[in-house]
C-alpha cells in the first residue's frame, strides 16, 4: 500500500506535525508514504514535494479577494499536485487542511472523484462542509447553501463580492457521488456537524482523535523553570496558550477572557504563550512569554501549572487540552464544541462561553483539589488516548477497511 497525504504546510502547526507524525509511522510499519504541501519553506526531504511557491500562492490569495472564491483558481499549482499523483500512483490519498491558496480544491476533489481514487478527508477545522469558513461560530447558512455572509470580510476577505453561495455550490458539486471517500472528524461533535451539511451528507463519517508526541508531552520537573520566573513554591499558576492572543472581546481565541481571569485572581500567577501585540495593558500578575517553538519548553510551561486555561469560542479539538492533559495538568475553559468532546471529564471543566465568574468559580474548585489530584494519573490516562501510535492504528484501519 502507498499513502500520499496532502496538507497546506510540512512540519510545523498542528495540522503539519500530525501528517508527518503519520508519514513516519507508516514508514516505520514498511508502507510508502509520500507527502505533498503547498506553503511554507521548500524541503529537500525525501518523498516530500511542494507544489505551489508562495508569490504564487500570495497572488491567488489577492485573485480571491477580488472573485471572492477562496478555494479557487491555483491553475498551475494544481496541475503540479495532480502530476505528482498520477506520477506516484497512491493507493489511498489522504486530504488535510487543503486551504490556503495552493490548490483548486473543487478541482482536485471533482478529480480525485473522477479517478476512483481511495480518499481519506480529515476535517481539522469547518472550511470542507461549509465551503467558506473555518469556523461557522453560531451562523448555519452552511447548511442551506451560504450567501448573504454576515461575516464576510472577516471570513474570505473578499473585497468586493460575496462568492460563499457560488462556492457552496461549487463544493456540494465537487463531492456529490464521491463514493471512495471517507470523512474523518477529529472529534464527536464535529462528525454531528459534518453529517448535518448538504456537502458531505450520507458519506462515510467516522472520528479519529488527534495524536501527539508523548515522549515530549509529559510531566518534567519544572523547579527550575520556576525559579526563572520568581515563582514561589506555592504560587498557584494558570497556563494559557494560543496561536495568537488578543484582548479584543470579539477574538475567536478568547484572550480578553484570559486577561479578566487574570484581573479576577491577583493571587494566581498567568502564564501566557503566543504570539501578542506588545501594546496590551496586561495585569501585574502575567507573564507572556511569546511564541514557543520549542516543544520541550512547551511541555515543561503545562507541567508547571496547576491548571490550563482555552478560552476559544469554538475549536473542532483542541491540540492544547490534550497536550496538557498528557503533562498532568487538568483543564478550564469554555463550552466550544471539540474540546469539551476530547477532553478527560475527570480532569477538566468547561462553562459556558463569555461567563467569567463560572470560569473563575471552576479555576479556584479545581485550584483547591489540585491537592487531590494524582498529576501521573493524568498523565498516563491522557498519553493512552492520545498517543501518536494510536492514532496511526486508526488511520491504518481507515485506509484499509473503510
Amino acid at each position: 500500500m502507498k499513502v500520499m497525504q496532502i496538507n497546506c504546510v510540512y512540519n510545523k502547526g498542528s495540522t503539519g506535525k500530525i501528517m508527518c507524525d503519520i508519514h513516519k509511522g507508516l514508514l516505520e510499519n514498511g508502507i510508502e508514504s509520500v507527502i505533498c504541501y503547498g506553503r511554507g519553506a521548500d524541503t529537500t526531504d525525501k518523498n516530500v514535494y511542494k507544489t505551489c511557491s508562495e508569490f504564487y500562492a500570495k497572488l491567488n490569495n489577492l485573485l480571491s479577494r477580488i472573485t471572492g472564491l477562496m478555494h479557487g483558481g491555483c491553475f498551475f499549482s494544481t496541475n503540479k499536485l495532480i502530476s505528482i499523483i498520477k506520477k506516484e500512483k497512491p493507493d489511498v490519498v489522504h486530504l488535510h487542511c487543503i486551504n490556503g491558496y495552493f490548490v483548486n480544491i473543487y478541482r482536485l476533489v471533482s478529480w480525485l472523484k473522477k479517478s476512483k481514487i481511495k480518499t481519506v478527508l480529515t476535517l481539522h477545522a469547518e472550511f470542507m462542509h461549509t465551503a467558506n469558513c473555518g469556523y461557522a461560530l453560531d451562523c448555519d447558512k452552511w447548511k442551506s447553501g451560504c450567501g448573504n455572509c454576515p461575516r464576510l470580510k472577516e471570513e474570505t476577505k473578499s473585497w468586493l463580492f460575496d462568492g460563499t453561495h457560488k462556492s457552496f455550490v461549487k463544493m456540494q458539486k465537487a463531492f456529490e457521488g464521491f463514493e471512495n471517500l471517507t470523512v474523518v472528524s477529529v472529534s464527536p461533535w464535529l462528525k454531528d456537524r459534518a453529517e448535518q451539511s448538504p456537502i458531505l451528507k450520507g458519506k462515510n463519517h467516522t472520528v479519529v482523535l488527534n495524536g501527539l508526541n508523548t515522549e515530549i508531552f509529559k510531566i518534567y520537573d519544572t523547579r527550575e523553570l520556576r525559579k526563572k520566573h520568581g515563582i514561589e513554591e506555592n504560587e498557584k499558576v494558570i497556563f494559557h496558550a494560543t496561536s495568537s492572543f488578543s484582548d479584543d472581546p470579539n477574538h475567536i481565541k478568547g484572550g480578553y477572557y484570559v486577561l479578566e481571569l487574570a484581573k479576577a485572581l491577583p493571587h494566581v500567577r498567568f502564564i501566557v504563550a503566543g504570539n501578542y501585540d506588545k501594546s496590551i495593558e496586561l495585569p501585574e500578575n502575567m507573564i507572556m512569554l511569546g511564541t514557543v517553538t520549542d516543544q520541550v519548553e512547551l511541555a515543561k510551561y503545562y507541567s508547571m501549572a496547576d491548571l490550563t486555561v482555552i478560552a476559544s469560542k469554538k475549536e473542532t479539538f483542541s491540540m492544547i487540552c490534550a497536550e496538557s492533559l498528557c503533562c498532568g495538568t487538568p483543564i478550564i475553559g469554555f463550552v466550544a464544541g471539540g474540546p469539551e468532546a476530547i477532553s478527560i471529564k475527570e480532569f477538566s471543566s468547561f462553562v459556558e462561553y463569555g461567563n467569567i465568574e463560572k470560569l473563575k468559580e471552576a479555576a479556584e474548585n479545581l485550584l483547591m483539589l489540585k491537592t487531590e489530584f494524582n498529576t501521573k494519573e493524568i498523565s498516563l490516562s491522557a498519553q493512552e488516548k492520545y498517543n501518536k501510535n494510536h492514532m496511526l492504528n486508526s488511520y491504518l484501519d481507515v485506509y484499509k477497511n473503510h
